[in-house]
Protein backbone atom coordinates (compact mmCIF):
# COMPACT_ATOMS: atom_id res chain seq x y z
CA UNK A 1 0.00 0.00 0.00
CA UNK A 2 1.44 3.46 -0.98
CA UNK A 3 -1.41 6.00 -1.14
CA UNK A 4 -4.83 6.26 0.23
CA UNK A 5 -7.95 8.44 0.04
CA UNK A 6 -10.26 9.07 3.35
CA UNK A 7 -13.65 10.18 2.50
CA UNK A 8 -15.56 11.37 4.85
CA UNK A 9 -19.44 12.35 4.58
CA UNK A 10 -22.46 12.99 6.50
CA UNK A 11 -25.85 11.09 5.39
CA UNK A 12 -29.26 9.77 6.76
CA UNK A 13 -29.14 7.71 3.41
CA UNK A 14 -26.38 5.04 3.73
CA UNK A 15 -28.17 2.32 2.22
CA UNK A 16 -29.01 4.45 -0.67
CA UNK A 17 -25.35 5.19 -1.23
CA UNK A 18 -24.33 1.20 -0.12
CA UNK A 19 -26.16 0.44 -3.59
CA UNK A 20 -24.48 3.66 -5.60
CA UNK A 21 -21.20 2.08 -4.56
CA UNK A 22 -22.35 -1.17 -5.92
CA UNK A 23 -23.23 0.17 -8.48
CA UNK A 24 -19.62 1.93 -9.16
CA UNK A 25 -17.79 -1.24 -8.56
CA UNK A 26 -19.69 -3.12 -11.23
CA UNK A 27 -19.27 -0.13 -14.04
CA UNK A 28 -15.63 0.21 -13.60
CA UNK A 29 -15.14 -3.52 -13.54
CA UNK A 30 -11.63 -3.95 -15.66
CA UNK A 31 -11.03 -0.54 -15.61
CA UNK A 32 -10.96 1.01 -11.90
CA UNK A 33 -7.18 1.78 -10.11
CA UNK A 34 -8.56 1.05 -6.44
CA UNK A 35 -7.39 -1.85 -5.04
CA UNK A 36 -9.21 -1.87 -1.59
CA UNK A 37 -12.14 -0.21 0.14
CA UNK A 38 -13.32 0.06 3.73
CA UNK A 39 -16.15 1.89 5.31
CA UNK A 40 -16.96 2.83 8.41
CA UNK A 41 -19.75 4.33 10.79
CA UNK A 42 -18.61 6.72 13.23
CA UNK A 43 -19.50 5.14 16.84
CA UNK A 44 -20.99 8.35 18.63
CA UNK A 45 -22.36 9.65 15.20
CA UNK A 46 -24.50 7.36 13.39
CA UNK A 47 -24.94 9.85 10.32
CA UNK A 48 -20.83 10.32 10.16
CA UNK A 49 -19.25 7.77 7.35
CA UNK A 50 -15.28 7.48 6.37
CA UNK A 51 -13.79 5.70 3.23
CA UNK A 52 -10.51 4.31 3.12
CA UNK A 53 -9.68 3.62 -0.56
CA UNK A 54 -6.52 2.27 -1.05
CA UNK A 55 -4.33 3.00 -4.65
CA UNK A 56 -1.15 1.76 -5.63
CA UNK A 57 -0.21 5.56 -6.43
CA UNK A 58 -1.15 8.80 -6.06
CA UNK A 59 -1.08 8.79 -10.05
CA UNK A 60 -3.43 5.85 -10.50
CA UNK A 61 -6.06 7.25 -7.67
CA UNK A 62 -5.95 10.38 -10.22
CA UNK A 63 -6.90 8.08 -13.06
CA UNK A 64 -9.53 6.43 -10.99
CA UNK A 65 -11.15 9.74 -10.31
CA UNK A 66 -11.07 10.34 -14.00
CA UNK A 67 -13.32 7.55 -14.99
CA UNK A 68 -16.57 8.96 -16.14
CA UNK A 69 -18.46 6.51 -13.90
CA UNK A 70 -16.73 7.67 -11.12
CA UNK A 71 -17.74 11.33 -11.60
CA UNK A 72 -21.40 10.29 -12.33
CA UNK A 73 -21.84 8.06 -9.43
CA UNK A 74 -20.29 10.47 -6.60
CA UNK A 75 -22.60 13.33 -7.95
CA UNK A 76 -25.49 11.21 -6.82
CA UNK A 77 -24.03 10.52 -3.74
CA UNK A 78 -23.32 14.23 -2.89
CA UNK A 79 -27.15 14.16 -3.82
CA UNK A 80 -27.26 12.22 -0.51
CA UNK A 81 -25.68 13.68 1.53
CA UNK A 82 -25.99 16.32 4.05
CA UNK A 83 -23.39 18.35 3.02
CA UNK A 84 -20.33 18.12 0.78
CA UNK A 85 -18.11 15.06 1.33
CA UNK A 86 -14.53 15.35 2.33
CA UNK A 87 -11.21 13.99 0.95
CA UNK A 88 -7.77 13.98 2.81
CA UNK A 89 -4.92 12.33 0.55
CA UNK A 90 -1.93 10.08 2.17
CA UNK A 91 0.72 9.05 1.43
CA UNK A 92 1.56 5.83 3.16
CA UNK A 93 4.83 5.89 5.51
CA UNK A 94 4.00 3.14 7.95
CA UNK A 95 1.94 0.12 6.76
CA UNK A 96 2.43 -2.72 9.58
CA UNK A 97 0.24 -6.09 9.32
CA UNK A 98 0.74 -7.16 12.82
CA UNK A 99 -0.51 -11.18 12.53
CA UNK A 100 1.68 -10.58 9.07
CA UNK A 101 4.86 -10.17 11.18
CA UNK A 102 3.39 -13.15 13.82
CA UNK A 103 3.28 -15.38 10.83
CA UNK A 104 6.77 -14.53 10.09
CA UNK A 105 8.42 -14.73 13.81
CA UNK A 106 6.80 -18.53 13.58
CA UNK A 107 9.24 -19.28 10.35
CA UNK A 108 12.17 -17.54 11.30
CA UNK A 109 12.80 -17.68 14.94
CA UNK A 110 10.42 -20.74 15.64
CA UNK A 111 11.16 -23.36 12.85
CA UNK A 112 14.34 -21.89 11.34
CA UNK A 113 15.98 -20.56 14.88
CA UNK A 114 14.84 -23.45 16.92
CA UNK A 115 13.33 -20.90 19.75
CA UNK A 116 10.71 -23.21 20.65
CA UNK A 117 9.68 -20.99 24.09
CA UNK A 118 8.03 -18.33 21.70
CA UNK A 119 5.19 -21.67 20.77
CA UNK A 120 3.12 -20.66 23.91
CA UNK A 121 3.53 -16.56 23.13
CA UNK A 122 2.75 -17.15 19.45
CA UNK A 123 -0.08 -20.10 19.52
CA UNK A 124 -3.52 -20.18 20.97
CA UNK A 125 -3.14 -23.15 23.99
CA UNK A 126 -6.07 -24.91 21.86
CA UNK A 127 -4.76 -24.02 18.60
CA UNK A 128 -5.75 -26.32 16.00
CA UNK A 129 -3.06 -27.72 13.00
CA UNK A 130 -3.96 -29.30 9.59
CA UNK A 131 -1.18 -30.53 8.06
CA UNK A 132 -1.60 -32.87 4.69
CA UNK A 133 1.82 -34.95 5.60
CA UNK A 134 0.30 -36.28 8.55
CA UNK A 135 -1.37 -39.48 8.98
CA UNK A 136 -3.84 -37.28 11.37
CA UNK A 137 -4.93 -34.76 9.79
CA UNK A 138 -5.91 -31.87 12.39
CA UNK A 139 -3.93 -32.13 15.84
CA UNK A 140 -4.48 -29.76 18.99
CA UNK A 141 -2.02 -27.68 21.28
CA UNK A 142 1.38 -26.04 20.75
CA UNK A 143 2.96 -29.24 22.88
CA UNK A 144 2.04 -31.34 19.22
CA UNK A 145 3.12 -28.58 17.20
CA UNK A 146 6.96 -28.37 19.20
CA UNK A 147 6.91 -32.30 18.72
CA UNK A 148 5.89 -31.54 15.06
CA UNK A 149 9.05 -28.37 14.68
CA UNK A 150 11.42 -31.26 16.43
CA UNK A 151 10.74 -34.00 14.42
CA UNK A 152 11.41 -31.46 11.10
CA UNK A 153 14.57 -30.06 12.82
CA UNK A 154 15.63 -33.62 13.54
CA UNK A 155 15.55 -34.63 9.99
CA UNK A 156 16.85 -31.79 8.54
CA UNK A 157 18.46 -28.82 8.60
CA UNK A 158 16.56 -25.89 6.59
CA UNK A 159 15.50 -23.06 6.14
CA UNK A 160 12.93 -20.89 4.91
CA UNK A 161 12.66 -18.32 2.13
CA UNK A 162 9.21 -16.34 2.21
CA UNK A 163 8.18 -15.32 -0.69
CA UNK A 164 4.64 -13.29 -0.02
CA UNK A 165 2.32 -12.79 2.83
CA UNK A 166 -1.08 -11.76 1.74
CA UNK A 167 -3.44 -10.41 5.28
CA UNK A 168 -7.20 -10.86 4.87
CA UNK A 169 -9.20 -10.50 7.92
CA UNK A 170 -8.13 -12.59 10.57
CA UNK A 171 -6.15 -14.74 8.57
CA UNK A 172 -2.29 -14.56 6.88
CA UNK A 173 -1.69 -17.09 3.62
CA UNK A 174 2.52 -17.12 3.13
CA UNK A 175 3.87 -18.67 0.24
CA UNK A 176 7.42 -20.46 1.08
CA UNK A 177 9.94 -22.50 -0.25
CA UNK A 178 11.74 -24.91 1.93
CA UNK A 179 15.02 -26.17 1.36
CA UNK A 180 17.06 -28.68 3.85
CA UNK A 181 20.06 -30.98 4.39
CA UNK A 182 18.87 -34.37 4.88
CA UNK A 183 20.65 -35.74 8.16
CA UNK A 184 18.42 -37.83 10.11
CA UNK A 185 15.54 -39.88 9.95
CA UNK A 186 12.21 -38.80 8.14
CA UNK A 187 9.23 -40.91 7.75
CA UNK A 188 11.72 -43.72 7.70
CA UNK A 189 13.42 -43.04 5.24
CA UNK A 190 17.62 -42.59 7.02
CA UNK A 191 19.72 -39.61 6.43
CA UNK A 192 20.95 -39.06 3.05
CA UNK A 193 23.06 -36.16 2.83
CA UNK A 194 20.85 -34.99 -0.17
CA UNK A 195 19.73 -31.27 -0.49
CA UNK A 196 16.03 -31.02 -1.26
CA UNK A 197 13.48 -28.11 -1.51
CA UNK A 198 9.78 -27.75 -1.92
CA UNK A 199 7.30 -24.98 -1.96
CA UNK A 200 4.26 -24.79 0.22
CA UNK A 201 1.52 -22.35 1.64
CA UNK A 202 1.03 -22.14 5.26
CA UNK A 203 -2.40 -20.04 6.24
CA UNK A 204 -2.75 -19.06 9.56
CA UNK A 205 -6.14 -17.53 10.94
CA UNK A 206 -5.70 -15.54 14.38
CA UNK A 207 -7.36 -14.65 17.55
CA UNK A 208 -6.84 -12.55 19.92
CA UNK A 209 -3.29 -11.27 18.49
CA UNK A 210 -2.28 -14.96 18.29
CA UNK A 211 -2.30 -18.03 16.15
CA UNK A 212 -5.34 -20.13 16.75
CA UNK A 213 -5.59 -22.52 13.74
CA UNK A 214 -3.26 -23.66 11.01
CA UNK A 215 -3.62 -25.21 7.39
CA UNK A 216 -0.72 -26.82 5.92
CA UNK A 217 0.08 -27.82 2.18
CA UNK A 218 3.48 -28.62 0.17
CA UNK A 219 4.83 -31.14 -1.90
CA UNK A 220 5.98 -33.90 0.19
CA UNK A 221 5.73 -36.41 -2.38
CA UNK A 222 8.01 -34.49 -4.89
CA UNK A 223 10.45 -34.11 -1.16
CA UNK A 224 10.58 -38.07 -0.81
CA UNK A 225 11.67 -38.10 -4.38
CA UNK A 226 14.29 -36.22 -4.10
CA UNK A 227 15.35 -37.97 -1.09
CA UNK A 228 15.40 -41.20 -3.53
CA UNK A 229 12.23 -42.79 -1.69
CA UNK A 230 9.73 -42.44 -4.03
CA UNK A 231 10.12 -43.24 -7.81
CA UNK A 232 7.33 -40.81 -9.34
CA UNK A 233 7.66 -42.97 -12.21
CA UNK A 234 5.88 -46.28 -10.59
CA UNK A 235 3.15 -43.31 -8.98
CA UNK A 236 0.00 -43.60 -11.75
Amino acid sequence: MTFVQLVECRTRQFEEMDRLMDRWVAATEGRRTATHSLVGRDHSDRDHYVEIIEFPSFEKAMENSNLPETDRIFQEIVALCDEMPTFTDLDVVRDEQLNKATARRFFEDVAVDGDLDLLDELFLPGYRDHDIGKAEKTTTGPAELRRDVEFWRGAFDFDFTLHRQICEGDQVATHWTWTGTHQGDFMGVQPTGREAAMDGVTVFRFEDGRIAEGWWTYDLLGLLRQLGAVDLRSVP
